[in-house]
């Protein structure tokens, strides 16, 4: 799968962002993983908009979105801090592909319809990882939240 996922990273996008490497997709799953289970709770529209989402992205089969899920999970569970999959976000990308990634983690935390506070703690944290502004992470919320209205 790991073939796989580095051949279509040459001509995928995430949205306008171009990801280059499967560190960079294993970090982008690590942290939607992370935000969905903040509030301890996978829920099932949680992991519908998880895997839909990676599947749009990365236009990775449904195999190989489950494959990249699983391998998430195990870094996620190993890992220590969040910086490391930040970092490679931030070395990579541009503040305006980091603010795509903000509204895509808002999308993963209203997919349930609730924003706990946990989740509200830790998209506070990933913003800061990601060095964006409070208003950056807000305005994104408000654009995914006018999404959902409509």
């Amino acid at each position: 799968m790991l073939q796989r996922i580095k051949k279509l990273m040459a001509d995928t996008q995430v949205k306008s962002t171009v990801v280059n490497s499967p560190d960079l997709t294993l970090s982008l799953c690590v942290m939607l993983l992370e935000i969905a289970q903040a509030d301890d709770e996978f829920t099932p529209d949680e992991r519908t908009h998880v895997v839909r989402t990676l599947q749009e992205r990365f236009s990775l089969s449904e195999t190989e979105t489950h494959e990249l899920i699983e391998e998430a999970q195990g870094t996620r569970e190993e890992s220590l801090d969040l910086w490391q999959f930040t970092n490679k976000l931030n070395q990579e990308f541009d503040r305006g592909q980091k603010l795509l990634i903000m509204e895509e983690i808002w999308r993963v935390i209203y997919a349930d319809g609730t924003l706990d506070s946990h989740e509200d703690y830790l998209v506070r944290k990933l913003s800061n990882l990601l060095n964006l502004s409070h208003k950056e992470m807000i305005n994104a919320k408000l654009k995914v939240l006018k999404e959902i209205r409509s």
